[in-house]
């Protein structure tokens, strides 16, 4: 039976920038010797850039940005508790990381994950997706990411909201924008009633990113009857995005 292969999708909104593309991703187990089968997901290996490297997983604990440790670590605990104990038992981790130049098409996204797809045949038995903060079993990563004709955007994506302060207003933000070259997408000042709907609006932003759109500062968006302004900010240091991102203000 022939396997489901990850599409490239085509970026129609894009325009060639100085902007980067970074994946990052985990994946634990034991893994059997040899080439992982990536070619029966549509893929050739990892695009140039982007880099595997195998880890004794009792010496990778002892490294200052072990993910399974900390806040974070407890938080993947309470989230994902099966995949937490798969990991952590895990005698093997592979990471995926690297930086490549902003792209037309997606080809390197398809790549990547044809890549853990077949890893996870081999003996992967977890996926963390540092980006998105998830921690995935093999099942469950398979339903999110093996869809035929391509996972949604969305899937590749964190939406969260936040109570911004006392009086009822919440924060929308995303996470994980660095793997499509692009900013994150921040709407503040948005009253609890209007939650879902900005909600809609970010996944909507996220979405026209992905395929390549850019915001410039100061530019005007025009969305459910309002207007909205773009303010520019953030970093790869940035506590928040660990990115940059485009902000907007929910109109009073």
């Amino acid at each position: 039976m022939s396997k489901i292969q990850f599409p490239a999708w085509q970026r129609p909104h894009w325009q060639a920038s100085n902007e980067e593309v970074l994946l990052q991703f985990y994946v634990f187990g034991k893994f059997q010797p040899g080439r992982a089968p990536s070619i029966d997901y549509g893929s050739e290996g990892l695009p140039d850039g982007v880099e595997l490297s195998s880890h004794n997983h009792t010496q990778l604990r002892q490294w200052e940005g072990y993910p399974l440790k900390g806040s974070v670590g407890r938080m993947f605990k309470e989230d994902a508790p099966e995949a937490y104990r798969q990991a952590l038992d895990a005698p093997e981790v592979l990471v995926i990381r690297g930086r490549i130049p902003d792209s037309a098409d997606t080809g390197y996204l398809r790549d990547t994950l044809g890549v853990i797809a077949a890893l996870l045949d081999v003996g992967g038995v977890a996926v963390l997706d540092p980006q998105t903060l998830n921690l995935y079993d093999a099942d469950t990563w398979r339903r999110q990411f093996l869809v035929r004709d391509g996972a949604p955007i969305r899937n590749h994506l964190l939406i969260l909201r936040d109570a911004e302060n006392e009086d009822g207003h919440y924060w929308i933000h995303t996470r994980g924008m660095r793997k499509f070259g692009r900013p994150d997408i921040s709407i503040r000042n948005v009253p609890e009633a209007d939650s879902n709907r900005a909600g809609a609006l970010c996944e909507r932003l996220v979405e026209l990113e992905a395929l390549g759109a850019r915001f410039e500062e100061g530019q005007a968006l025009d969305a459910d009857g309002m207007t909205f302004v773009a303010t520019l900010g953030g970093g790869l240091e940035d506590p928040d995005f660990n990115n940059t991102f485009v902000e907007f203000r929910w109109p009073e």
